[in-house]
């Protein structure tokens, strides 16, 4: 049997139609009418106003930060329970990222935030920021984030790497933040091969994004620089791949909540196994469904059946590992710790691509409804 992997790139069908419409107009090199449209449909489809197209989530982040003015002697308060990219992109700027928990939702607690500013601000530290993360699909809860952050004088960017497609309070995913950060790695919803995106409301923070992107180059006949910049544009071939991917994002999103539906009903019985919870006013795109086993109750452990999938050649992942256990942030401050913690030792990611056959759904619940049995 094929390997079942956890989240394939799944093709629309027009992406080579797209692409050869690229190569034939001759615009291969980076930026062109493809990257254009492509802005275009993806803040429409965020609801907002101003989109640019980069080359990875990490530069969308990164550019958020640098264009408001965060550096060194700043800190920047970001959820443990992540992947690196949240933190690293902190440090690309000189900052200091600062730590803090989630709760049972497993996105970032709002009262942990308005604790860790109190905190850090009594100690002299000059907090600037919050990055959220909407952890696997599923939105965090923003109306408590952005009275925190209006009440302190806070930033607060929106990772939403993984949730396009996603809703808060009926809105699109990518329009909480000041600014937010979308992913078109190859592990997501739609993909580019690789890509970003950095969307607002906020035109001038996107202008000046835009200009840092293609190396900060002046408005002038040759090439002049008066600001440090970056090389983190989308080429126009990977736009023209992200177009056709983003024409079936909700047929995708639908499907994987489908998926994630049916292994409810199936492994939600087990007992000790439970599933990410969904927020009332969050509507999840289901990237990755995540499961917990509790050793005691399910009678079998998450690295167990992790090791048993895998034998079936089956790919399956642990959570996130967070941050404030990873040994290059080991040193820096952690508020809270003990949710994000306990939901690494017992997660688990299931094979959760929106091509995968409800076959191969079966091959992975048999495994797992084996070892609890056992």
């Amino acid at each position: 049997m094929a390997r079942v992997f956890l989240s394939p790139p799944h093709l629309s069908g027009r992406e080579l139609e797209r692409l050869t419409e690229t190569l034939e107009s001759n615009w291969i090199a980076p930026l062109g009418p493809q990257v254009d449209a492509f802005e275009r449909e993806v803040a429409a489809s965020a609801g907002v106003e101003h989109a640019l197209a980069l080359s990875s989530g990490t530069a969308a982040l990164h550019l958020a930060l640098v264009v408001n003015g965060i550096g060194r002697d700043h800190e920047v308060i970001c959820s443990s329970l992540t992947f690196a990219a949240s933190a690293n992109a902190i440090v690309y700027t000189g900052a200091t990222p600062v730590f803090v928990d989630c709760d049972e939702s497993w996105t970032l607690d709002p009262e942990l935030v308005d604790r860790a500013v109190r905190e850090r601000r009594a100690a002299g530290a000059n907090v600037r920021a919050v990055i959220s993360v909407d952890l696997y699909g599923e939105c965090c809860d923003y109306d408590a984030l952005t009275e925190i952050c209006d009440r302190h004088g806070l930033l607060l960017v929106q990772d939403a790497a993984e949730s396009i497609g996603a809703t808060y309070r009926g809105r699109p995913a990518g329009g909480q933040g000041a600014l937010a950060a979308f992913s078109f790695n190859g592990n997501k919803i739609i993909t580019t091969s690789g890509g970003g995106m950095l969307v607002s409301d906020d035109g001038d923070a996107i202008a000046h994004a835009r200009k840092l992107s293609t190396q900060a180059r002046e408005p002038a006949p040759h090439y002049e620089h008066t600001e440090l910049g970056f090389n983190y544009r989308m080429s126009n071939l990977l736009a023209a791949i992200g177009r056709a991917q983003l024409e079936v994002l909700p047929e995708r999103v639908a499907r994987r909540r489908e998926l994630r539906d049916r292994y409810w009903e199936h492994l939600a019985p087990i007992p000790g196994v439970t599933f990410m919870p969904t927020a009332p006013h969050v509507v999840g795109n289901a990237w990755l469904t995540c499961i917990l086993i509790d050793p005691d109750v399910a009678g079998t452990d998450r690295e167990t059946v992790r090791l048993a999938l895998e034998a079936e050649d089956i790919e399956s992942r642990p959570l996130w590992k967070p941050m404030h256990l990873q040994p290059y942030y080991a040193s820096h401050v952690m508020i809270g710790g003990d949710v994000s913690t306990r939901l690494f030792e017992h997660g688990l990611c299931l094979p959760s691509g929106s091509s995968l056959s409800d076959a191969d759904q079966d091959r992975v619940v048999g495994a797992v409804r084996r070892l609890a049995r056992r």
